[in-house]
């Protein structure tokens, strides 16, 4: 009984803050992405073997530091929280690349670009459709067509080294 007491205590802060408002999912799962995008994109420019991966990664680094910043002015505006460092799931990909080298980082580097930024076209669509906070949904349409072309523009990466993304 004493378990369920505390778990059910530990997670009133985690309740609190999601049911604060329905667009805080949004913030909390852009933020995260942006800065797993940033992590990803350094260690990418140093251990890229193909000058395409490491300009996309230079690419990355310098958008997503950008849209973070935007991000984090209309979160602090809103008083709402943001998280500092990216997902457990995020994280534990980018370990996984610290461990490659060569053709294979750049392998796994994009084929994990594609599958997040085919999430963040989800997300960014969402937030546009259902969500309800209009600064959220202007920051979700001003930067969703950079998301795109971040897309457009690893998967044809991807077709050029002859990399199956499907």
């Amino acid at each position: 009984m004493l378990r369920v007491i505390t778990c059910l205590i530990l997670a009133l802060p985690v309740v609190a803050w999601g049911a604060a408002s329905p667009d805080h999912d949004f913030f909390k799962h852009a933020a995260e992405g942006g800065l797993a995008e940033v992590d990803a994109g350094t260690l990418a420019q140093s251990k890229g073997s193909s000058q395409a991966v490491k300009d996309f990664a230079a690419m990355m680094v310098k958008d997503h530091s950008a849209a973070d910043d935007k991000l984090r002015k209309l979160a602090d505006d809103e008083g709402v929280s943001l998280p500092s460092k990216p997902s457990v799931a995020q994280m534990a990909s980018k370990a996984k690349l610290e461990l490659l080298s060569g053709d294979a980082f750049d392998k796994a580097y994009i084929k994990g670009q594609i599958a997040a930024h085919v999430h963040t076209v989800a997300l960014f669509r969402k937030e546009i459709a259902s969500g309800t906070d209009s600064q959220a949904q202007a920051f979700a349409k001003e930067t969703l067509p950079t998301v795109r072309e971040h897309l457009k523009k690893i998967r044809q990466i991807a077709a050029d080294a002859g990399i199956s993304t499907s």
